[in-house]
């Protein structure tokens, strides 16, 4: 006759719950999101400074420098449980047709949300 074998018992147990307790999602907070917003303003920029060719005849440069990144917590928004805002500042310089130069700046801001699901930010519309 066999005798029960406590201590394989044991481990089989704490494994299974080791395992279940394994399963659940670690919570996202605003330390692990915002590098990740700063990482997507960095994407934007470097396409967005990519030279059009529409323009290249113009002589068009476009400098993106961003200027603030930030993060807000959406309380009871499980989902999209954080808000981010990217903005910019955009200098943009060209020649006219005398060969003056011609500057204009402007200032944009773009609106993003958490996604818990697919863990990366989406821009707002």
């Amino acid at each position: 006759m066999k005798r029960f074998d406590f201590p394989a018992a044991t481990a089989l147990m704490l494994a299974l719950c080791g395992l279940s307790c394994g399963i659940t999602e670690p919570k996202v907070t605003r330390e692990v999101v915002l590098p990740l917003l700063q990482k997507e303003a960095e994407s934007f920029k470097a396409d967005a400074e990519k030279p059009d060719p529409k323009f290249a005849p113009l002589g068009v440069k476009n400098t993106w420098t961003v200027t603030a990144v930030d993060v807000q917590e959406q309380a009871g928004n499980k989902a999209q449980p954080f808000k981010g805002t990217i903005q910019f500042r955009i200098d943009s310089e060209m020649r006219e047709f005398d060969g003056t130069p011609l500057k204009k700046t402007l200032e944009r801001k773009f609106n993003y949300v958490y996604d818990t699901a697919a863990k990366k930010w989406h821009l707002v519309p």
